[in-house]
Parts: structure tokens; C-alpha cells; sequence
């Protein structure tokens, strides 16, 4: 099936022989009516993956032996032609698969789509959000106006905001920005909320979070983009996944050439390890150490990218051998996990007499104790890289 967004290109190759089946228009109905009457639970169903794949895969399983969802970057790259037209594309498509040939994409269950559909809707309320907050900026910007912290941004920054000395429909531009950022503010709350009681469900989440600077957003939706982590055999798979691989060039007798990253496969997931990436920079530890090691060298850009490369391949390792990270602060983890459980609508326990979990985050000695111990750490990772880089030469060593 050669999909678009109003049709459905079909052709069917039985005993190597391709027939044309016509097109039938791509609505629940007609999707249906075609599979109760051409579909048998011997045939494969072969199509690109689109924005609405993940629906006609649910509507068609049930009539087939298996769907099958092709790459179409590769598929491209495979089957690149001169003549071109949805008859030839939906031909392809059927002789790729009958000569097993063809790149698959992994099609998630239900949980795993419904949990990117919920982080990619938070994604564009907070994306919504910025604009809007970099509109009131603009506005202050232009009116010489001194720029305003979050205080303005809050339920009663409004008061604040109407006190500015704005003319009338700068003003009311202002206010309505203002209002509709409190709207989406409300919104993001509720989902916040729905993702919060989903990572409490989730052990893989709380494994993530021991990593420093990795809240319990930043591990949903890291897991949300990988779904099994059997589909990966090695955590160079899992990082070419997520486009943090260089791109090689190499032909002939030429040195291979390593430019930028791929910036292939989920980008959000990517964009969420760059920040943590950034987040864990100040503080210390091993992956501190790193960063700064690569920023002396590339700068802090390519050392942020390097550094989510690494977090990758340890979320891989954590996530296949079902362990937690060594170099753990367990106050900095209670109190994630504590911050978790009220967002998630828990109930809160100020003023009673025991002591919760959180509390020795809020304890400075404790603090101090956890960032010795992880600066101890860093230390010991330099110490390391500085002799694996004084060994001797290949050659020399002795095997």
C-alpha cells in the first residue's frame, strides 16, 4: 500500500506476479470495508510509515497474517527510480518484502504510543508557552521597559504587568498573551500530573532518575522513544537511534570524514539528553568530568552532544542490566522522587513528627557530603583518563 493523506495505493504480488488493485480513500470505513473484502489471514500488508500508519495498523491487524511498516528514507535510498508513481511505489514496496529485503520499522503497543502522544503534547504546550512569554518580552523590549523575571509570568504578575506604563493596544496585546499563557499553564499542569502518576508506575523511570540531572520527565521520555530496549543490541544501535552518532563519508582510498551528527530518529528524546547534559555540567562527577574534558578541546556545544552520546549509552547498560547508576546522590533522588509524588497528586506530609525521605536534601551537611563524594569520583575519572592517555603505543605494549 503506497499511502497518502486522502488514498490508498494497493498492489498485490501473488506467486510473483503483480496485479493492480486500485485505490480506495483513506477513511476508517473504506479502510475497513477494503480489508473485510479483499484481506485473508495468509497475506502481509506492507506500508511506509506516515502520520496516521499507527491507525490503519490497528484496523488491519486483525485481517492479516502480520503488518509490515517500511523506512521510507530507505526504502527511498533502496529503490530510487527515474519513473515514479504509486503504482510502481506500492509494487516495490510488495517485492521488497517478498525478497526480504525490506527495512522495517518496529511498530509500539498501545502504552508506549499513547505515552509519546501525551510527551509530545506537552512539548508543543511548552514550545506554545515560550512564544508566548517571549512575546511579552518583546513587548517590554520595545517600550524600554526593564526586563521582567518570572515574577510577571505568575497568577499575580498580571497586577504587575497592568501597573506598566504601556500604551492602550500594546497593553491589551500584553494582557491577552498573559491570559492565554495562564490557559496553557493550567493544561500543562494536568498533563504533568498524568505523567507524574504513569512514572510512579514505572520502574525504569526511577532507574533513570539516579542520573543526576535526569528528572522524571527527561526518563519518560527517553523511554518513550525507545520502547523495548531488546530492539537494540548494542548501545551504539541505541545511539544511532536517536541521531547522536556522527556522520561518516568515506570512499576509495579517502580517510573517512566524521562531520556532525545524524540528528536522526526521536528528536525530542535527543533535545531532552542535551539538556540533561547541560544541567549535569556544574555539578561533579564522572559525567561532569567528561563534559568538561571535551569542552577544553571542541567547546561546550559539542561537549553537551558528546555528553548526551554518553548518557545514552549508560541509560542502555542501566536499562538491559537493570541497574541502577553507581554514582547516585540518594537525597538528591528522595527529594526527586518526593517532588514526583506531589505532582502526581499525593497527599503532603508537613507538620507531622516523623521526618520524610526527602529531608536530608534540605540538610546542608548532607548535600556537602554527597558532592565530596562525587567530586572524589571525578577525581578518580581523571586520574584515569591521564594514564589511559600516557600508556604506550600499540606496538610497544607488551600483549
Amino acid at each position: 500500500m503506497d499511502v497518502h493523506r486522502s488514498f490508498a495505493q494497493v498492489a498485490i504480488l501473488d506467486q510473483g506476479v503483480v496485479k493492480d488493485h486500485g485505490r480506495f480513500t483513506m477513511e476508517r470505513e473504506a479502510v475497513l470495508a477494503f480489508a473485510d473484502r479483499v484481506l485473508t489471514k495468509e497475506d502481509d500488508i506492507v506500508l511506509e510509515a506516515t502520520g496516521n500508519t499507527a491507525v490503519i495498523v490497528r484496523l488491519l491487524a486483525p485481517f492479516v497474517h502480520r503488518v509490515v511498516i517500511a523506512n521510507p528514507l530507505q526504502v527511498r535510498a533502496i529503490a530510487w527510480a527515474k519513473v515514479k508513481t504509486d503504482k510502481i511505489d506500492a509494487a516495490t514496496l510488495a517485492r521488497l518484502h517478498a525478497a526480504q529485503f525490506l527495512p522495517e520499522v518496529w511498530m509500539p503497543p498501545e502504552d508506549v504510543e499513547l505515552q509519546r502522544r501525551v510527551i509530545a503534547e506537552r512539548t508543543q504546550l511548552v514550545s506554545q508557552m515560550t512564544r508566548l512569554k517571549n512575546r511579552i518580552h518583546s513587548i517590554l523590549h520595545a517600550n524600554l521597559m526593564p526586563r521582567e523575571t518570572g515574577r510577571i509570568f505568575s497568577k499575580s504578575g498580571r497586577a504587575r504587568l497592568e501597573a506598566l506604563p504601556l500604551p492602550v493596544d500594546q497593553m491589551r496585546m500584553a494582557l491577552r498573551h498573559h491570559d492565554e499563557l495562564g490557559r496553557l499553564a493550567a493544561e500543562l499542569a494536568v498533563i504533568d500530573r498524568d505523567l507524574a502518576q504513569r512514572a510512579l508506575d514505572d520502574p525504569n523511570v526511577r532507574r533513570l532518575m539516579t542520573i543526576g540531572g535526569i528528572n522524571a520527565i527527561v526518563a519518560a521520555s527517553v523511554l518513550a522513544a525507545i520502547g523495548d530496549i531488546t530492539r537494540f543490541a548494542s548501545p551504539e544501535k541505541l545511539v544511532s537511534y536517536l541521531g547522536l552518532n556522527p556522520s561518516v563519508h568515506q570512499s576509495g582510498d579517502h580517510p573517512a570524514f566524521h562531520g556532525h551528527i545524524t540528528h536522526r530518529g526521536r528528536g525530542h528524546a535527543r533535545g531532552m539528553l542535551v539538556e540533561a547534559a547541560w544541567s549535569l555540567a556544574p555539578s561533579p562527577g564522572p559525567l561532569s568530568a567528561f563534559f568538561h574534558r571535551i569542552s577544553l578541546k571542541r567547546g561546550k556545544q559539542v561537549a553537551a552532544v558528546a555528553t548526551a552520546r554518553k548518557l545514552t549509552v549508560l541509560v542502555w547498560h542501566m536499562l538491559t542490566k537493570s541497574q541502577d547508576y553507581a554514582w547516585t546522590r540518594p537525597a538528591l533522588l528522595q527529594y526527586k522522587l518526593r517532588a514526583l509524588e506531589l505532582t502526581a497528586g499525593r497527599a503532603s506530609r508537613r507538620g507531622g513528627n516523623k521526618p520524610g525521605p526527602a529531608r536530608d536534601y534540605s540538610l546542608k551537611t548532607v548535600r556537602d557530603q554527597e558532592r565530596a563524594w562525587l567530586a572524589k569520583a571525578e577525581h578518580e575519572y581523571r586520574h584515569f583518563v591521564a594514564a589511559w592517555r600516557e600508556r604506550p603505543p600499540a606496538k610497544t605494549r607488551p600483549a
